[in-house]
């Protein structure tokens, strides 16, 4: 049901306000929430058309929903994808992506800085199916050459890369999956689609969890899977409808709501994350500073190449450790200790103990995260408070 023309030829900022509404006979403000599992046909000839695929429209909200559709066909037009599904999490989209194509005896080659439940899904969950997997330093074009088999079915990458910020080079990679005849799935959600487009580097499939920027502020889990026409409909299509991973037509509306403002939000939770990796870099208690937004970052010049904007995301190692880590933490009042990100609320974890506990002390340290290391999520509060909350911190670390 989602797919989209691309049609309206408005600018982001237009098109996420007012880009493919849907209204009901009352011609509301704002978009309906039509919160029904099922739709009424006139006829039994009609369910038996709809049913047959011979008259368009909607048969059940586990398949399609309009409020649903709506939110698909606005993250069709900002992505420039040509067809999505919207999922209940992030998490289940990821799934989705990986698994809709394969079967037992496919190889999967995945970068191995990962967020720890995809990480997860690709070293515990695949095996279990006869799906092989090998992990590869993702900055490495060569390791990511030497991985392939000939059973070789899909690359997997976030980029950047929670929670340490890497950036890979999304063009040569996608070039190594088209020579193997496999598809490039990029979870793009540290980047968001205003600051990086995937499809347009030579990706296959990208992944969000809507929950994070999309949504924005703190209410509602949310994901979606975009790629071309031809892929959703003979990979993910079948795998959706039999599955249920469907998205809650309450939750579309609310990531509606999360695109209107999404520009704005994005804008000044960069400027903050900017100011941050600035105060940050170079102070003594801090070991390193990583910002897709500066010029030291390790991977500036593919970031130069593929992305337009730095990021919301803050990557920081303190010298001393989890013990200066969780002082630091503790004694922030303005940024709150939480594992979400993406929030109108500037937040912060410790991976180590949060969100890539489960990872073995071997991944964590080839992942580049350290006992000291913080993943800060900026958001849209006065710079001047951060900056000052961050200062009084760093005193008690």
């Amino acid at each position: 049901m989602a797919q989209s023309d691309n049609s309206t030829g408005w600018k982001p900022q237009t098109a996420l306000v007012h880009g493919h509404t849907l209204r009901s006979q009352f011609q509301e403000t704002s978009e309906a929430i039509w919160l029904t599992q099922g739709f009424v046909y006139e006829t039994a000839e009609a369910a038996e058309a709809r049913f047959k695929g011979e008259d368009p429209g909607f048969i059940y909200s586990r398949y399609a929903n309009p409020t649903v559709d709506m939110f698909e066909k606005r993250m069709i037009e900002l992505e420039g994808a040509e067809d999505a599904r919207a999922m209940a999490s992030g998490m289940a989209a990821v799934a989705a992506a990986i698994l809709c194509s394969l079967k037992a005896g496919d190889h999967v080659v995945s970068a191995r800085a990962l967020f720890g439940s995809c990480h997860w899904i690709i070293e515990h969950l695949l095996p279990r199916y006869g799906i092989e997997t090998t992990f590869v330093d993702g900055r490495d074009l060569s390791a990511w050459e030497a991985a392939i088999r000939p059973n070789t079915k899909l690359f997997f990458m976030e980029t950047p890369t929670n929670p340490t910020l890497e950036v890979y080079d999304i063009r040569a990679i996608a070039n190594l999956a088209n020579a193997a005849g496999a598809r490039l799935v990029v979870d793009n959600v540290f980047a968001t689609p205003l600051y990086q487009k995937p499809l347009q580097h030579g990706a296959h499939v990208v992944v969000y969890s809507a929950t994070k920027h999309i949504d924005g502020q703190g209410r509602c889990l949310g994901g979606i899977v975009l790629s071309d026409k031809e892929w959703i409909e003979a990979n993910l299509h079948d795998y959706f409808r039999h599955t249920g991973p469907s998205l809650s037509p309450f939750n579309a509306w609310a990531l509606l709501k999360g695109l209107e403002t999404l520009p704005l939000r994005v804008r000044q939770q960069t400027h903050n994350a900017s100011q941050i990796a600035d105060f940050l870099a170079g102070h003594p208690k801090v070991a390193r500073v990583i910002y897709p937004g500066r010029k030291d970052h390790p991977q500036a010049d593919i970031i130069a190449r593929q992305m337009t904007g730095g990021s919301t995301l803050v990557c920081i190692e303190l010298k001393d450790g989890k013990r200066a880590a969780f002082n630091f933490a503790n004694a922030l009042e303005v940024i709150k200790i939480s594992n979400n990100l993406g929030d109108a609320k500037s937040l912060i974890t410790h991976p180590a103990t949060t969100t890539h506990k489960n990872l073995s002390d071997e991944s964590r340290a080839e992942a580049g995260i350290t006992d000291g290391t913080l993943r800060l999520s900026a958001g849209i509060e006065d710079t001047e408070d951060l900056l000052k909350d961050i200062e009084r911190a760093l005193a008690a670390a």
